[in-house]
């Protein structure tokens, strides 16, 4: 996990990557990093974990996404970002709220969220999944030390302590297994602890599925809904990430992330484009 610099912020990277400043009472900006890129735009998981932010400034008593689905209008670039936000309606334990993502004026993403309190929810866990079997952290391969030329391409890995399953990651030897299916282990490189905001980012930092159907390239997301379930336990998260239907050259990715009391934490599916070439 990566050490602190001097003069680094003391909320930590992630912290940082994500703050918002108000502009006005339903308006905000954000600085985005080009750091948490792939193929050149900034990442949809990271995009949602900024929203989330700025929703949560505007919804103190309800202050996590327990729904957020989102439409990807086109690549957001780092830089300055600007965040309008419209409370459509708030009821006594929840609040919904239209929000867009705009760069120089033209939207990249659009959504709709509902707000809620993870930590006010009833306690009633009555799950039938199961989470993945994976072996330990350090059984599995580290993505961050993947070829240099799939790093530079994609600096988001960097911003994550993610480990692969083997069984799931014979793509990056030139054997996919054709499953459809990536499994891992995740958790912040900065060494923060997962929270509601890191599990959105969570849900979109993998390499696309369609990596173990051996097609490779950027595959752009078209929209995602995200479902947060609980507040996660501290310590690692486990993903699993599959695909069942691939046609009219799209794809569907569902991800399921388990935090370390075995408790479904998070869930999305996303509607991408197959990667080109």
């Amino acid at each position: 996990m990566s050490q602190k610099n001097p003069g680094e912020s003391p909320l930590g990277e992630f912290a940082s990557a994500i703050a918002v400043k108000r502009e006005s009472d339903t308006s905000f900006s954000a600085e985005l990093d080009g750091e948490w890129s792939v193929a050149g735009a900034v990442n949809g998981g990271y995009l949602l974990s900024i929203v989330a932010q700025a929703l949560r400034n505007n919804s103190p008593k309800a202050p996590d996404s327990l729904v957020l689905s989102t439409y990807y209008l086109g690549p957001s670039q780092g830089g300055r970002a600007d965040i309008a936000t419209r409370l459509i309606r708030e009821g006594r334990s929840s609040a919904t709220f239209a929000v867009d993502l705009s760069q120089n004026d033209a939207p990249t993403i659009t959504a709709l969220a509902t707000m809620g309190n993870l930590a006010a929810l009833p306690d009633d866990v009555a799950t039938t999944a199961s989470p993945p079997e994976l072996p330990d952290p350090d059984q599995c391969i580290r993505v961050a030390e993947a070829p240099g030329d799939f790093i530079k391409s994609a600096p988001l890995v960097k911003r994550y302590d993610m480990r692969l399953d083997p069984e799931t990651a014979g793509f990056a030897a030139g054997r996919p297994s054709g499953r459809g299916l990536l499994q891992g282990w995740i958790r912040l490189a900065d060494g923060a602890e997962p929270d509601s905001l890191a599990l959105l980012a969570f849900l979109d930092a993998f390499p696309p599925v369609m990596f173990d159907l051996g097609r490779f390239n950027w595959a752009p997301t078209m929209e995602l809904t995200a479902h947060l379930r609980a507040v996660p336990a501290p310590g690692w998260i486990r993903a699993k990430l599959y695909t069942r239907n691939i046609a009219g050259g799209m794809f569907e990715e569902d991800c399921e992330l388990w935090d370390s009391a075995g408790r479904l934490v998070a869930q999305s599916r996303q509607l991408a484009r197959q990667p080109r070439g």
